[in-house]
């Protein structure tokens, strides 16, 4: 599920949001009043939801966003004579004060779709460069040579170590190949 981030220059406000939500069945990882706040977290994950107000400390709502990285999106919710001037093309608006059954609507469907995205490009197979495929050929050789491996034995292996470390498969050959290749 999709995280999210509230960010409000009120702690109170950014609470009662984050207690609204959690009640509701969705993730809350952090509770944010600057911007810089926001940007710190969001570097620690890979996708997700920043639902904020219009302005957090010395940023405002655009400076965020425009910070976000890939796989983030971001829900504005701002007084509704504001609204008509802050329409952009990726950035959700409510109107404050806000209707619950609004928000959590708006929330579930925003959260759907990041979800339905990361699916996406994991289902999408990554076409590995000349050189990856050099790489991995050459670990799995000397995988082969050296511990007596078949090739699938030997890719398996570096998969496995891949997955065990937590590190990409074209990083655990290298690996390999640092520490075998002599």
């Amino acid at each position: 599920m999709a995280k999210i981030i509230v960010a409000f220059s009120k702690i109170e406000e950014a609470r009662q949001l984050r207690t609204l939500l959690v009640r509701n069945g969705f993730e809350v990882v952090a509770v944010c009043t600057t911007g810089d706040q926001v940007i710190s977290h969001v570097d620690n994950l890979r996708n997700g939801l920043v639902i904020c107000g219009y302005q957090l400390g010395s940023m405002i709502y655009r400076e965020i966003y425009d910070n976000l990285p890939k796989g983030f999106e971001m829900l504005l919710m701002a007084k509704e004579s504001r609204l008509p001037s802050l329409q952009e093309n990726n950035i959700v608006c409510l109107a404050m004060p806000l209707k619950v059954q609004n928000l959590l609507d708006t929330v579930s469907m925003m959260t759907r779709t990041i979800d339905n995205e990361v699916r996406r490009r994991k289902k999408t197979k990554k076409v590995r460069s000349a050189e990856d495929e050099k790489v991995l050929n050459e670990a799995k050789l000397l995988l082969m040579n050296r511990n007596n491996m078949t090739e699938p034995e030997a890719f398996r292996y570096i998969q496995k170590t891949a997955m065990n470390t937590g590190t990409e498969l074209i990083e655990t050959a290298l690996m390999v190949l640092e520490l075998f290749g002599g």
